[in-house]
């Protein structure tokens, strides 16, 4: 005997939980990508992505005609961008930095180092906002000592990282030596984020924060646990000052690591590419203990 209105029921039954389990099966396969890859399942993070490259690149590209290494990098107040996007926009700051530096080198000419630059760029757009976190978070716009010490430390951090990828990158292939292209990279990094993103924090912050723009409120994720994030910061910290201070000592000929073993070549790529690449290796993996 049919009861009526039983297939109706049913109908919106199914009707309803469908749309519910589609959203928690996206949201699980973007958990389980992380933050770094799951984003590009989210639109509004890929346009962020896309907004930060195409700002990144435009400030980066009149800038072209003040080089600092000729061929090599110039001059790069742009180098505030990533750091700004980092903290309002998470990983897709990471992306923007990667993709809006390739776009800029295109003015430049592509290379092989450019594959470096984009790895390098990749993770000075995600190192200031996993850093942050992991210092205990909050609003980026410094007011007391403690926060300022928290920024300062975020942004040294990820001026620091992609100065290593790059001096070692373009060492590797011989181009320019990690001691004279590593310090000036971390240096305009450093510079530049140091001095301009807390005035363009300050400014934008707010407005995109009531604006419900921000990452946490796009694309919330969990941070790590409190040993996680001290794990990372630890190993972190130990893969930038390492790394920089062997590609130093390694690329003036001044000691040449254990691990590695002295060649006649006069760039010393095969020692500053063996030598430094635990240190690399190393910053990445911590980086990944803060996602």
């Amino acid at each position: 005997m049919a009861i009526p209105g039983a297939r109706a029921d049913m109908n919106l039954t199914v009707g309803d939980a469908s749309p519910a389990s589609q959203h928690d099966g996206v949201g699980r396969t973007r958990r389980a990508r992380g933050e770094l890859f799951g984003m590009w399942a989210n639109t509004r993070m890929v346009v962020l992505a896309a907004m930060s490259a195409s700002l990144y690149a435009a400030i980066l590209i009149p800038f072209k005609v003040i080089p600092l290494i000729p061929g090599i990098t110039e001059l790069r107040p742009a180098n505030a961008v990533p750091v700004v996007c980092s903290f309002l926009f998470g990983p897709a700051a990471a992306w923007g930095a990667a993709i809006g530096n390739m776009i800029g080198d295109t003015f430049g000419g592509l290379g092989p180092g450019d594959v470096f630059g984009f790895l390098g760029n990749l993770l000075y757009g995600l190192a200031p906002y996993r850093i942050w976190r992991a210092l205990g978070g909050g609003r980026p716009v410094p007011e007391t000592p403690l926060d300022w010490g928290r920024f300062v430390l975020s942004v040294v951090g990820a001026s620091a990282v992609c100065a290593l990828v790059v001096g070692w990158g373009l060492n590797i292939l011989g181009f320019v030596p990690f001691s004279v292209l590593g310090n000036v990279a971390f240096a305009n990094n450093l510079i530049a984020a140091g001095l301009l993103s807390p005035l363009i924090l300050r400014v934008l912050y707010p407005r995109v924060e009531r604006a419900l723009l921000l990452y946490q409120d796009v694309d919330p994720h969990p941070g790590p646990s409190r040993s996680r994030a001290i794990a990372g910061l630890v190993l972190f910290a130990i893969a930038v000052v390492g790394g920089h201070l062997v590609g130093n000592l390694v690329s003036t000929g001044v000691w040449v690591p254990p691990w590695a073993w002295a060649s006649d070549s006069p760039t010393r790529a095969l020692e500053v590419g063996l030598g430094v690449a635990p240190f690399v290796l190393l910053a990445v993996l911590a980086l990944a203990l803060l996602g």
